[in-house]
């Protein structure tokens, strides 16, 4: 009888490994984005009357990877980490997070991707500087390819600012 029960058991722990394996069930996420911030010199008057100033100027790039699991590529569950580069506060973050995303289709290869992240970011260069990092993307997925537009806080002061975060526009590769 313990014989049987092993070859039962032996039988289905290695039927459900191949099915496992048949059946991709994680994910690997890379993203690319350049933050941008509203020009604080925007509306002085021009040294040239021909000069005209941009209303938003470039602030920082960010990349990020990530890995995790999903379920029919429709809910994502990973954790991420990447530097966030901001030059007006000459700031390098480090944020590490866990990403939770929905991916509903709207069409046969479109997708809409709400994601929003939640962890500790820390900066280098800064001492002990650390802080909550939260994170909120909306974006248009086709192809496994994504464009968004991202909106993130690194969770501590910096010079005269209560919170330092980012605004942020980019590309992110996923592959399930």
């Amino acid at each position: 009888m313990k014989y049987c029960l092993l070859t039962i058991f032996t039988f289905f722990y290695i039927t459900t490994t191949i099915y496992a394996q048949e059946r991709k069930f994680t994910y690997i996420q890379f993203e690319v984005n350049a933050s941008i911030t509203g020009n604080p010199d925007y509306g002085d008057a021009p040294k040239y009357e021909g000069d005209k100033q941009p209303w938003l100027m470039p602030d920082g790039l960010g990349s990020k990877l990530g890995y995790g699991i999903h379920y029919n590529q429709w809910v994502t569950l990973g954790i991420h980490s990447g530097l966030d580069w901001k030059w007006n506060e000459k700031l390098v973050a480090v944020p590490v997070y866990l990403n939770f995303g929905l991916s509903p289709k709207i069409a046969e290869s479109t997708r809409i991707t709400m994601q929003v992240g939640y962890g500790k970011s820390f900066a280098l260069g800064r001492g002990d500087l650390s802080g909550t990092y939260k994170k909120a993307r909306i974006g248009i997925t086709g192809d496994d390819k994504t464009l968004f537009i991202e909106l993130a806080d690194f969770g501590y002061p910096l010079y005269d600012y209560k919170t330092v975060g980012s605004f942020s526009f980019g590309i992110s590769v996923i592959s399930f």
